[in-house]
């Protein structure tokens, strides 16, 4: 039992990010129906910009307040995500609205390529580490632990999670994102800003990729210009484990993406002699992949178009 709810706190703090990710892939789909694989890459930005701040500040003040050097990288991380992700939109993915789904579908491998090879030319080839800012405070749960940086990133993802659900649902843009959703050209017809509702949804998802990548850099201490690839596909399959362009199925399909991931990794890993483990980790991610698009293409909680973003 304590490995198990071991396991599940790990899988939990993974998830979460893997949660907030899922949700600019989900927005997205659900408005304009398109599969935006360079969202890891933004993701990967946050990662690497919020690392470059950590580093700088901590480098050049050693007793600098953490809420200072997560403050500053955000302020660096979300403002930049966000004009990539906006960019990217206006550049390769508006002109592509009324193409086949294959066409935005090969540009948004294209644009991932473009930004993968920008960061290479930005930060180099090697590893950036993010400085151990955090006083490591460790509490006991019977023989498991948890650590006050995973109770941080469980706790601000389910409150920025909660937020996007009251945005959606309780606010002007959320109605226009709804509307359009569920019918482009008649929303249009009723006065809805298609353009504006469009671009406000990778907005906002590429505010939320740029918090998952200074949690996963802060989380896992390094950041790199290919992470965001594994990362994005790892949030696309937990977006499709619950049900793709919904947002609850988002979160949903996260968490529990990241419990099966470290349960297979710890479990497995030991029934195996440790062959089968930390190496062979994402086999499990993508095998889930593979089982909900063969018994349940629709995800856990189904694709509700009315409520797709």
């Amino acid at each position: 039992m304590d490995i198990l709810l071991q396991q599940l706190i790990n899988g939990l703090t993974v998830g979460s990010v893997y949660a907030l990710v899922a949700l600019g892939y989900t927005m997205v789909y659900g408005i304009i129906g398109l599969i935006n694989f360079a969202h890891g890459d933004v993701v990967m930005i946050g990662a690497m910009l919020a690392t470059m701040v950590a580093a700088g500040l901590a480098g050049a003040n050693p007793g600098v307040a953490p809420w200072i050097v997560f403050g500053a990288a955000l302020l660096l991380s979300v403002p930049v995500c966000m004009a990539v992700s906006w960019a990217s939109e206006r550049v390769a993915y508006r002109p592509l609205r009324r193409a086949p789904r294959l066409a935005a579908l090969i540009t948004a491998i294209g644009v991932s390529i473009i930004l993968q090879n920008l960061a290479m030319m930005i930060w180099g080839r090697n590893y950036l580490h993010f400085p151990q800012i955090i006083t490591p405070t460790i509490l006991h749960v019977g023989n498991a632990s948890i650590t006050a940086l995973q109770i941080a990133i469980m706790v601000i993802a389910g409150l920025i999670m909660a937020g996007l659900v009251l945005v959606v649902h309780k606010t002007r843009l959320g109605t226009g994102m709804r509307a359009t959703a569920q019918n482009r050209e008649v929303a249009a017809l009723m006065g809805v800003n298609i353009n504006t509702v469009i671009s406000a949804a990778f907005l906002i998802g590429a505010a939320l990729a740029a918090v998952a990548g200074m949690m996963i850099s802060t989380y896992y201490g390094i950041a790199h210009y290919t992470m965001g690839f594994m990362l994005g596909l790892k949030a696309f399959t937990a977006a499709v484990l619950g049900g793709i362009g919904n947002l609850a199925g988002a979160m949903l399909g996260g968490v529990l993406l990241g419990i099966f991931e470290t349960l297979g990794e710890g479990y497995i890993g030991d029934l195996t002699g440790g062959f089968m483990g930390s190496n062979y980790k994402d086999v499990f991610a993508f095998l889930v992949l593979v089982l909900v698009l063969i018994f349940r293409p629709s995800g856990l909680l189904g694709e509700r178009v009315g409520d797709r973003a």
